[in-house]
């Protein structure tokens, strides 16, 4: 017979042995998760260039990227290269699209446009109110004719292709009636940087409706793919080699709006009615294109004003 003592020993030391072999094996693996997400810090003489991974699905609200044909994924590849490693321009991308997405995806949610269409505004203009060369204006980048036609205001006190509100929803309105053509989400994007009309003849011309299919001019071939790889990269941004914590971020500044229907002679007057400057008021009010407003029809016009609290104005007096 086995006495107690022994028999206890023969059940315990396995036991303990497999508590400290898993113990182990749990700290290895909690380490090496740790490790990986930290930034690698490398110095110049260091410096390792890698192509960035490309992932073996691909796709653009819904619809497939056929990475088995060799242009496709060339092309793709270029864009993950370019956006990987331009890494002050991706970054602030990521950092932007912190304070204006949840905007534009709730507008693209009541139009019912797919929420990928939210990276077409990082691909058009970088998330600022840019202007192009050809004066192409704000996040969607929308010329002075298409952007009149979707119900904007245009002149030379208001441009409501800064407003982001009114703006998202004229590229929504856009998208929608670019979808009752051509069916499909990937020739609506593309149409949004060629043009309907353009994409129209393309499709009569080679004979196909798959964008993939299609030989285009540079500009419209890179759109798609580059909307592509900046989801990805703004889904797993680690993956790519950016990392930020939430405070990097900028955040979303909260308003409230103030109804105007009457003239205002100046703004930086008006401005200190609410506690602001003029610089803040232009900021979020980018769309107000004048030091005044003459509003003569007298309409009424939804002006943003930050909340209490949220943002910190420096004092008048610099101090040392």
């Amino acid at each position: 017979m086995i006495d107690k003592k022994k028999l206890f020993l023969i059940i315990a030391i396995p036991i303990s042995f497999t508590i400290l072999v898993f113990f182990v094996i749990f700290n290895y693996i909690k380490s090496e998760k740790a490790l990986r997400q930290m930034p690698i810090i490398i110095t110049e003489s260091e410096r390792r260039i890698y192509s960035p991974p490309i992932p073996e699905k691909l796709e653009f609200c819904g619809e497939r990227v056929p990475l088995e044909d060799f242009d496709v994924r060339e092309r793709i590849d270029r864009e993950f290269l370019v956006n990987t490693y331009w890494h002050s321009a991706t970054l602030l991308y990521l950092k932007r699209a912190n304070r204006w997405f949840s905007t534009i995806e709730k507008i693209l949610k009541k139009n019912k446009i797919p929420d990928d269409f939210k990276y077409m505004s990082v691909a058009e203009s970088g998330i600022i109110n840019s202007v192009s060369p050809d004066g192409a204006t704000g996040f969607w980048q929308l010329m002075e004719p298409a952007a009149k036609k979707y119900g904007l205001e245009i002149n030379k006190e208001i441009d409501e292709r800064y407003n982001i509100e009114k703006s998202t929803q004229a590229a929504c309105d856009y998208l929608k009636e670019a979808f009752s053509k051509f069916g499909n989400w990937t020739l609506v994007a593309a149409s949004y940087n060629m043009g309907i009309d353009g994409i129209e003849k393309q499709i009569e011309r080679q004979k196909t409706k798959n964008y993939y299919n299609m030989f285009l001019n540079e500009e419209t071939y890179r759109f798609i793919f580059r909307i592509v790889t900046l989801k990805e990269i703004f889904q797993d941004p680690n993956k790519y080699g950016f990392y930020f914590t939430d405070y990097d971020l900028y955040p979303k500044i909260e308003t409230y709006n103030v109804k105007v229907n009457y003239t205002i002679n100046d703004f930086a007057d008006f401005a200190k009615q609410y506690r602001i400057n003029y610089k803040i008021l232009k900021i979020f009010n980018p769309w107000l294109r004048e030091s005044y407003l003459k509003n003569k029809t007298r309409k009424t016009y939804l002006i943003k004003i930050p909340k209490s609290g949220e943002i910190t104005l420096p004092d008048e007096k610099l101090k040392n």
